[in-house]
């Protein structure tokens, strides 16, 4: 099974991450931000996969260790499951229309991690969260999952719209690129033999 279990516990956070990567997409997803929590859910359910996330932060102080450490667990637990990524398509992108809003992603679970982001947002919060904080989670996931990852938003002006976009345009791209190609199930997607 395609499963990974992280806890991560710091002064700043105490975070329990599950997933199963040939799930469903069904989750449960806590982590005292309630938009965060939205587009997590939607991560899940549009990657069809299983995740349990627990996060318990400093919400006292801002959202920031809540969201990087979160993304970083989640990104652990990933490439946990993945393990040697036998098998995997690896590579996969995504065009994500919501309404006027249009965002392309694409990633390599290459074992280099980078992010190239391009979204802007015209206003500081969606909900309670900081509008900043959805680089931020992007770039600790892409960095703990071990993805080359590009998110660009191409147009769209409703902020919620944009960052939705961007959720779910790596929920498809990630489930088309942690499936296992039966053409080549055991084999490891690089000519290196390694990733």
């Amino acid at each position: 099974m395609r499963t990974g279990t992280v806890h991560r516990a710091t002064a700043e956070t105490s975070i329990d991450v599950r997933v199963d990567l040939d799930g469903t997409g069904a989750y449960n997803v806590s982590t005292g931000i309630g938009f965060f929590d939205h587009m997590l859910e939607q991560l899940s359910r549009h990657s069809l996969i299983d995740m349990d996330v627990k996060t318990v932060g400093d919400l006292h102080i801002d959202q920031h260790h809540t969201v990087e450490d979160t993304g970083l667990a989640i990104g652990e637990a990933v490439a946990q499951a993945l393990g040697e990524k036998r098998g995997i398509r690896r590579y996969a992108d995504a065009l994500s229309p919501m309404d006027e809003t249009l965002t392309r992603v694409a990633l390599d679970i290459s074992g280099r991690p980078f992010l190239v982001w391009k979204a802007e947002f015209s206003q500081k919060r969606l909900g309670e969260m900081d509008t900043e904080m959805f680089e931020h989670f992007f770039h600790s996931f892409a960095q703990t999952a071990g993805l080359t990852l590009h998110v660009e938003c191409l147009y769209g002006s409703n902020n919620h719209h944009i960052a939705e976009s961007a959720f779910k345009g790596l929920a498809r791209a990630l489930r088309e690129a942690v499936e296992v190609d039966p053409r080549k199930a055991d084999a490891i997607p690089s000519t290196k033999g390694v990733l």
